[in-house]
């Protein structure tokens, strides 16, 4: 398994002439042999690369329903469970605010100035975070949110953003989600047009409850 092939475009000429070697006549590969590579988009992979390749992709999905049910989702459910109920609240929150980072991406420059590599590696690093954080804290009844929101937007997240405009909404965004309200039910989008569509952190509960609000 060789991961993040693009990142080496001069040397992929010589893993070209390597798999060349493996498939000729007096190749010396096993029959089960497989390589398996992960890449980027990248026009430095070697086309003689793909064109023996089977390919697939893995994109983020469409939408904050199913962007949130992933982003929960990474998270073993029996690790969740255990957690504190300010932890969890504060977890749907972040997927929450993770998803949304994400979804605006669709929208190209109205959505964010650059197109920023926002990923799964941001939800988990800042969940870590969240994690050490709140046992340093335990036994205190006042959550850390500034510094929270300092570090997720930007350490974590913010270490991708390098324009000033995107760090400002990124750090409203967050303001708009860590907060005490969190704990009480908040409005994380309101109703719209009077339908009934608003979407709310729900008090603290389990793993399925979780997974049946979103």
């Amino acid at each position: 398994m060789l991961q993040n092939i693009h990142l080496m475009p001069r040397w992929l000429i010589e893993l070209e002439k390597i798999l060349d070697s493996f498939s000729g006549d007096t190749g010396g590969s096993h029959i089960n042999f497989r390589l398996l590579l992960s890449a980027e988009p990248s026009a430095g992979v070697p086309i003689g690369i793909l064109d023996r390749s089977i390919k697939l992709t893995n994109e983020p999905p469409s939408g904050i329903k199913a962007n949130m049910k992933r982003a929960f989702t990474y998270f073993p459910k029996e690790e969740v469970d255990e957690k504190d109920p300010k932890v969890k609240c504060i977890l749907f929150g972040l997927c929450f605010f993770h998803s949304t980072v994400i979804e605006r991406k669709r929208f190209g420059a109205l959505g964010w100035n650059m197109n920023y590599p926002f990923n799964m590696g941001d939800l988990r690093d800042s969940y870590l975070v969240l994690n050490r954080y709140m046992e340093t804290a335990s036994g205190s009844s006042k959550i850390p949110f500034e510094d929270l929101i300092y570090i997720f937007g930007e350490i974590m997240y913010g270490g991708h953003i390098v324009d000033d405009w995107d760090r400002r909404l990124c750090k409203g965004y967050l303001e708009n989600v860590m907060n005490p309200t969190l704990f009480e039910e908040e409005e994380l989008f309101p109703y719209i047009d009077g339908k009934n569509i608003s979407f709310k952190v729900p008090l603290p509960t389990n793993y399925e409850k979780y997974l049946e609000h979103i």
